[in-house]
């Protein structure tokens, strides 16, 4: 292994990012991102100071034939006896390209999970208010039907897209390795897509942010009749449905494939110390997501108030962090 490889699994196994490791070493976060693409090699200071910092000797980080025990760490690392797979150049291929196919399917899915009550809004509008010669029993029962098809179709989506990763699934749960260059090309790919990420990802919240405007907007119009009302605000929160759904879709996407190059270097929240709470919020989000899911429209059905209770998701967005942070507290006091 040469010194490049061995600074980028000595810096993982420390859940530390190329900023921090910089920082301790008093140098730029460009100097460390070069010793691992191996484009530079850092002089004779900087590898006493490696070896300081990382618990290791010298002639491990210098020998490219040494292996870890020559640690002068006596302390074995979590990952001690077991031997991390390696990814090689061709399987981070791979996976980017599989996690391109989950960044158009999932985002997808999301939209059509927002918009599929627009159709049984829109319609009960337009009857309620005589706009359209359709029984409001016949417009509820098209709404309805529309409503399962777009859940249907999103739940197919959402499916699909977990079978199809199944064989990378261990790289955003286990620790591993990647060979030489395997770094270094999903650093470039991360730069390459970095402005299509933050104008993505700006995009998607201002259009959150603006989504109740058509809201303020029926507000302000002059009544007219009690119809006519009903029919205004069945427009504007159609309206603001589809602003969220497709702001949403933005936030979704670049997300989903800037957490691509995180999970390949190990950085943030795919970080080896971060993985195991990372599967405890699975689980919760899974159970989380579903009983606000089950919530919304059950609410939405008994009430048929489906003006309002479009609500429940950004209370559930706002509310997830600190839901999460007390059932995380509630298992370590448990001892789990």
């Amino acid at each position: 292994m040469i010194l490049a490889d061995k600074i980028i699994e000595l810096r993982k196994k420390n859940g530390w990012s190329q900023e921090e490791l910089a920082e301790k070493l008093d140098v730029s976060r460009q100097a460390v991102s070069k010793w691992e693409s191996a484009q530079s090699v850092p002089d004779m200071n900087r590898i006493l100071m490696l070896s300081e910092v990382f618990g290791v000797s010298t002639d491990y980080l210098l020998k490219d034939e040494l292996g870890e025990d020559s640690y002068r760490d006596e302390t074995p690392p979590e990952d001690a006896g077991i031997p991390l797979r390696r990814v090689s150049l061709s399987e981070a291929q791979d996976f980017l390209s599989h996690r391109d196919n989950v960044a158009r399917r999932v985002p997808l899915g999301v939209l059509m999970c927002i918009l599929s009550p627009v159709a049984l809004i829109l319609l009960g509008a337009l009857s309620e208010s005589g706009r359209l010669a359709l029984p409001e029993q016949a417009a509820a029962g098209i709404g309805l039907l529309v409503l399962f098809l777009l859940v249907g179709g999103a739940v197919a989506l959402f499916v699909v897209s977990g079978l199809s990763g199944k064989r990378f699934e261990y790289l955003g749960s286990e620790s591993f390795e990647t060979e030489y260059g395997v770094a270094g090309f999903v650093k470039e790919q991360r730069e390459r897509g970095q402005g299509s990420f933050v104008s993505q990802l700006v995009s998607g919240i201002v259009l959150c942010v603006i989504s109740a405007v058509p809201i303020f907007a029926a507000m302000i119009l002059p009544e007219t009749n009690e119809a006519g009302e009903a029919f205004r605000y069945g427009i504007a929160v159609s309206a603001l449905l589809c602003i969220v759904a497709v702001g949403v879709w933005l936030i979704v996407r670049a997300s989903i494939r800037r957490g691509s190059f995180s999970i390949l270097l190990e950085e943030g929240d795919y970080s080896r110390s971060n993985k195991t709470q990372q599967k405890n919020s699975q689980t919760f989000s899974g159970v989380y997501w579903g009983v606000v899911t089950a919530g919304y429209l059950a609410y939405s059905f008994i009430t048929n108030n489906w003006e309002r209770s479009w609500i429940v998701w950004p209370v559930a967005a706002v509310l997830y962090g600190a839901v999460f942070a007390i059932y995380s507290s509630v298992r370590k006091n448990g001892g789990e």
